[in-house]
């Protein structure tokens, strides 16, 4: 029997379902995703398929209008959108302002960014950075007790009186106001950092427990924490998991608030707060084929920067999960740097003076470490991981790990890792280039099978 909500699903083009359904429709021989913008079909005319592989093998083809054969949410699926988006994930990120610098790093012309902005957020660069500038001024002043001069700064103004002025056009109210309804006895930086449910808090709790590097981090039942750097800012934050308010409350000490947004967005990435595991797991699902059980809302733990998750490779090749932890411990131990009580991860500087004569381990692997640190000492900004290749030691499996939870990107398969293969081997056939945009959500369901 059909099921009926897929029906008014379809003739609503209910974009709650997108992804979850397909339609096909016999009279052209093209299935489509719920949502499509052609007219739509007679009812009679049309049959439902939860997957598109099902539709395909029935001799439908995809449609080039609304391209269900792509994954929700990916490049092929959004089409130019891709870059906007990417431009605005930038803002958000790195609270990037000039144009001309944006449109550089994203490989366009300033003229064609604007026109993108335009066309899908409906408003110029320039008003998306103030809006996205004065909400999180907003948050900054409703959850904390910095001083409102400090969180003009922070949100990226380069005065008070800008800060005054482009608030009370965006927000409709003065900075000052807001901050009445703020008790001035609450102290400290405290943020609530919320995710969409379902997030498996056991299972990352799990995970990040056997890794755990002391004393740059640390875990409880419900919380985790770090020490960081990021440029010429240094902190500390607990993340602690409240389930049943679907957040985490994250208590933030740092030492240059101007950093502060970046910082922020990297402890989202870090936890991988943003991830929508539901369409994750439907994707997923639709093209493993029952090879195994997926676990719910799983995600991706991260690491903090790229260079510590390039260290970590390096000292993980070919060794087990316990052998590796105990030569990064090892590292830190030897090489970190401690400021009052808090320790931090060495930076690459350090890393490429060490001779790692504490290091029990062949001098090619020593090289390796050595390489990778001097390179990201002379290129801090290189965020294309591939150069890495160049370096001797340094292989596919080790740059794509740094992809993996250095960057957190959604679509690395470790099909070098021996765990990955040996899961893959119990499973029962299916193909993981099908489950693109969305590998590395399976390299960890793939883990979490062993």
């Amino acid at each position: 029997m059909v099921n009926q909500h897929w029906q008014k699903a379809r003739q609503s083009r209910d974009a709650r379902f997108d992804g979850l359904f397909y339609v096909a429709v016999k009279t052209t021989g093209i299935y489509c995703r719920p949502i499509c913008p052609a007219p739509t079909a007679h009812e009679k005319n049309v049959t439902y398929y939860q997957f598109a592989h099902s539709a395909a093998q029935a001799g439908f083809r995809p449609c080039i209008r609304c391209r269900p054969d792509s994954a929700p949410g990916s490049a092929a699926w959004l089409g130019s959108q891709t870059t906007a988006l990417r431009a605005k994930q930038l803002i958000d990120q790195f609270n990037e302002c000039d144009c001309e610098v944006l449109a550089a790093r994203l490989g366009i012309s300033s003229r064609y960014l604007r026109r993108l902005f335009s066309q899908y957020f409906g408003l110029s660069v320039t008003q998306y950075r103030l809006f996205n500038q004065c909400h999180f001024a907003k948050k900054l002043i409703q959850e904390t007790s910095l001083p409102l001069t400090e969180i003009a700064f922070a949100s990226g103004f380069k005065s008070v009186r800008r800060f005054n002025d482009a608030f009370l056009k965006q927000l409709n109210i003065a900075p000052s106001a807001l901050r009445t309804t703020r008790h001035s006895t609450d102290l400290g930086l405290t943020l609530i950092m919320p995710f969409r449910p379902p997030y498996n808090w056991q299972a990352l709790h799990g995970f990040l427990a056997k890794r755990l590097i002391e004393p740059i981090e640390w875990l409880t039942p419900t919380s985790y924490g770090r020490t960081f750097t990021y440029k010429s800012c240094r902190g500390h934050f607990n993340a602690e998991f409240i389930a049943d308010k679907h957040h985490f409350r994250v208590q933030i000490d740092i030492d240059n608030t101007q950093y502060l947004q970046p910082v922020i967005n990297n402890i989202r990435r870090v936890l991988d707060l943003d991830a929508d595991t539901y369409l994750i797991e439907a994707h997923l699902s639709e093209h493993i084929n029952n090879a195994f059980p997926l676990t719910k809302g799983l995600r991706l733990p991260g690491i903090w920067s790229t260079f510590e998750a390039g260290i970590r490779a390096v000292l993980g090749q070919q060794v087990s999960v316990t052998a590796a932890h105990n030569l990064v411990t090892q590292l830190v131990q030897q090489l970190a740097e401690q400021q009052e009580e808090n320790v931090y991860f060495p930076a690459p500087e350090v890393v490429a003076g060490s001779d790692f004569a504490f290091f029990k381990m062949p001098q090619a692997r020593k090289n390796a470490l050595h390489n990778l640190a001097e390179f990201c000492a002379i290129h801090p900004k290189e965020d294309d991981l591939d150069q890495w290749l160049t370096l001797k030691g340094i292989g596919p499996w080790t740059v794509n790990y740094a992809k993996l939870r250095g960057q957190s990107q959604p679509d690395i398969l470790l099909d070098g890792d021996l765990g990955v293969k040996k899961a893959q081997a119990a499973a029962s056939s299916f193909e993981p280039k099908h489950c693109a945009p969305f590998r590395s959500y399976l390299t960890f369901q793939l883990w979490q099978q062993l």
